[in-house]
């Protein structure tokens, strides 16, 4: 035990991060089998022991931002992590059958947790900070933007691949003058969201991406590629094409990875996103190689430490509201989960990308920021 806890304290060391320090970002540890517990699990133990109460954090997103930095995940030997690499490989975790699975997993856990976390249009994908001072203004200038990079025009018709509760289309269609339809794999965003878009022209379906039929002016996915896959990147792109009128523009959100990878985190995917997986600029190039232009690569992976940490203060400000529908274990892994990943976005691990995507380009795009 006492060698375990020599290793991982020079770890954390080497991050700037001590073991019962005085910084709010160094640990409390509780019980000494955590130690072993995390060199033998990596990323897994480490989740599953704070879930556990076995360590605490005053700041924990800060915690992570030094643990990340540093790369202290590369420098534990975690075997914990090949059933993972392995399952990635021989099945495709995004294939039709798994669809709605992460509709039921994580989107579907309860309508009234998002509103409390959420803005008031429950947009739950990086806020665009730029000129923004609240959570709502920055993802009203997030949506403002999107349909301003792909050239939204009153009487077009859009399609919004991943709608969540209908947040871009409700935005869209009252302040743009366009026809959406939104699909989704979750049946609680989609029922609350055509409540939400009610009375406006939007559409929105509860509906695998690989079912979609129609031709669109414009698409927007915003925050569901994590979802998609590696083994289905192509696939995905190549039903985009399908769908996109000639010289129609396509715009990809979607978190970024700094390196190309088969697999997510254990702990992540074992309690918040199954099967979900961060793109790279290799795997998201390759996906559309000889198929679409790229017009345009923005990063504001920077805005998402901020947007997180609001979700996380909203959260935590309405947990009184919210725990008789959640046990303490639920506010210890979501908070966790909120703080890891503000944490991996002021490390620079992830990115938050906007990628202007054409077919068939006439040559005038024109780039907005």
């Amino acid at each position: 035990m006492q060698r375990e806890k020599e290793i991982a304290s020079d770890l954390l060391k080497s991050a700037g991060v001590e073991i019962n320090g005085s910084n709010k970002y160094d640990i409390k540890v509780f019980n000494e089998g955590f130690y072993k517990r995390v060199l033998a699990q990596g990323s897994l133990g480490l989740g599953e022991s704070y879930m556990d109460n076995w360590w605490e954090c005053e700041d924990l997103d800060e915690f992570f931002n030094r643990v990340l930095h540093a790369r202290l995940e590369t420098k534990i030997r975690n075997w914990k992590i090949l059933p993972y690499l392995a399952k990635a490989i021989i099945l495709n975790t995004g294939n039709y059958k798994r669809a709605f699975f992460i509709g039921k997993q994580h989107y579907d856990i309860g309508n009234n947790l998002y509103k409390a976390m959420l803005d008031k249009r429950m947009v739950y994908t990086c806020g665009y900070w730029k000129t923004a001072n609240t959570l709502g203004d920055a993802q009203e200038a997030k949506l403002d933007l999107i349909c301003k990079k792909v050239g939204l025009r009153p009487g077009m018709k859009v399609l919004d691949i991943g709608c969540g509760w209908g947040s871009f289309a409700k935005f869209a269609a009252e302040k743009y003058g366009v026809e959406v339809v939104g699909v989704t794999v979750s049946k609680e965003q989609a029922e609350l969201g055509s409540r939400l878009c009610n009375g406006l022209p939007v559409d929105i379906q509860l509906k695998d991406y690989r079912d979609i039929e129609g031709e669109f002016d414009a698409i927007v996915s915003i925050g569901m590629f994590e979802h998609v896959g590696y083994k289905n990147y192509r696939t995905y792109m190549k039903k985009v094409y399908s769908l996109l009128k000639d010289g129609g523009l396509f715009l990809l959100h979607t978190i970024g990875g700094n390196e190309s990878s088969v697999a997510t985190d254990p702990w992540i995917n074992k309690y918040i996103f199954p099967n979900g997986l961060i793109p790279s600029v290799k795997q998201i190039g390759k996906s559309v190689e000889n198929l679409m232009v790229i017009e345009d690569w923005h990063n504001f992976g920077t805005d998402y430490d901020k947007t997180l940490m609001h979700w996380f203060n909203n959260f935590d400000s309405n947990w009184n509201k919210l725990k008789s529908d959640y046990d303490d274990r639920f506010y210890r892994m979501w908070k966790y989960y909120l703080l890891a990943s503000a944490g991996s976005f002021r490390a620079r691990k992830n990115q938050l990308w906007q990628i202007v995507l054409s077919k068939h380009p006439s040559g005038g795009y024109r780039r907005i920021c």
